[in-house]
């Protein structure tokens, strides 16, 4: 194992641009066990992100204990915000990822303060808190328990089959909170899979970890996003990724198109030529200019060949699109109560909504 010389305060020439001199940085870290990569190991000042108020989401509250993420997704809307570190939407991304250390010491103080009205938390909506660095630093079981010694409910959007590590301890905390699990299954193709996510388990590994935790008792979710036009959209590709999913146990389906943001756009578009390139065309004419979501006819015409496939897998099912801006989502956490039956795991919160303060933490959070 190397280890690079970097140290709280201190200059060093041979950092990556824009981590010269961070003062949360603790330590640079390469390991043959993750070749090509390096871990940046950092102080985080705050644990809790305040989700903007004009944000799609449904949720308030999400924890992020990586930036970066190892699974490699061309797609990934969250690679323009590896920039803020000046570092690229790229390779970086894929290969430069920040720990944050003592997150779940941070979140347990911010946690405790009286001001916290214990609303749902969100894990894994900008990197996946499962990717492979959670397998070398296991920052989530001190996470999940922060949220439930705390009372807070949570939800957790993964790709990464390394949840099932932790199932015991997520089954114990639903005993006192709301917890709601979904996986993120994009690609049932191995082939496409290897190509587009790389750092991804297989779908078959992701969809035995939905099994497991339907067999905890969880009633699982599956993110069937996105759905990419001329290659994972046609009928015989979803029926089959339909088949192994209700096959698996999973509660529910959600399925959307493919989205482009900035950064994620550029990126996906190299590979597209590289991989595909009789689709460019096509996809120009789908996401022309600065445009991020497919058009409406497209998600119109996905609606429509999704819905028959969904009764006939006997699944409930919801395009993304069926959720209004903000309004709350099956299978992740929500700003408004909702019923036991309609999200989560077969149980009940420790914690009922009209007992929680609607009083905002004292502070905004900053980056580190």
């Amino acid at each position: 194992m190397r280890w690079q010389g970097q140290q709280l305060g201190v200059d060093d020439s041979g950092a990556l641009p824009g981590m010269e001199r961070m003062d949360g940085l603790v330590r640079s870290v390469t390991t043959p066990e993750f070749a090509g990569m390096t871990f940046h190991e950092v102080l985080c000042k705050s644990a809790l992100n305040r989700v903007p108020g004009v944000s799609a989401m449904p949720f308030d509250w999400t924890v992020n204990p990586y930036r970066g993420c190892t699974h490699a997704c061309s797609y990934c809307f969250a690679r323009k915000t590896h920039e803020y570190l000046d570092l690229d939407y790229g390779a970086d991304f894929d290969s430069q990822i920040v720990v944050k250390v003592n997150v779940a010491d941070v979140l347990r103080t911010e946690l405790r303060r009286g001001s916290w009205a214990r609303e749902p938390v969100m894990l894994g909506t900008n990197t996946d808190p499962y990717q492979r660095a959670e397998g070398r630093y296991r920052l989530m079981p001190d996470i999940v328990g922060a949220m439930t010694d705390n009372g807070t409910p949570f939800s957790i959007l993964t790709k990464g089959t390394l949840l099932r590590r932790d199932l015991p301890l997520l089954t114990e905390a639903a005993q006192q909170v709301k917890v709601s699990l979904a996986m993120s299954i994009a690609v049932f193709d191995d082939t496409l899979q290897h190509s587009i996510e790389p750092g991804t388990p297989s779908a078959e590994a992701r969809l035995d970890t939905v099994r497991a935790a339907t067999e905890a008792g969880f009633r699982v979710t599956v993110f069937l996003m996105p759905i990419i036009p001329h290659l994972t959209d046609s009928i015989a590709a979803l029926d089959h990724a339909l088949a192994r999913i209700r096959a698996a146990g999973a509660a529910r389906v959600v399925y959307g198109a493919l989205h482009l943001r900035p950064g994620a756009k550029q990126w996906f578009f190299e590979w597209l030529e590289r991989e595909h390139p009789h689709l460019v065309s096509s996809y120009r004419g789908l996401y022309p200019g600065v445009s991020t979501s497919a058009p409406k006819a497209y998600r119109t015409w996905l609606g429509k060949r999704m819905r028959p496939l969904l009764r006939m897998h006997r699944l409930d099912g919801w395009d993304e699109d069926d959720h209004p801006r903000g309004r709350p989502q099956p299978g992740l956490a929500a700003r408004t109560p909702t019923p036991a039956s309609s999200l989560g795991p077969i149980r009940s919160t420790g914690v009922p909504a009209s007992a929680r303060p609607r009083v905002a933490p004292a502070s905004e959070p900053t980056l580190f």
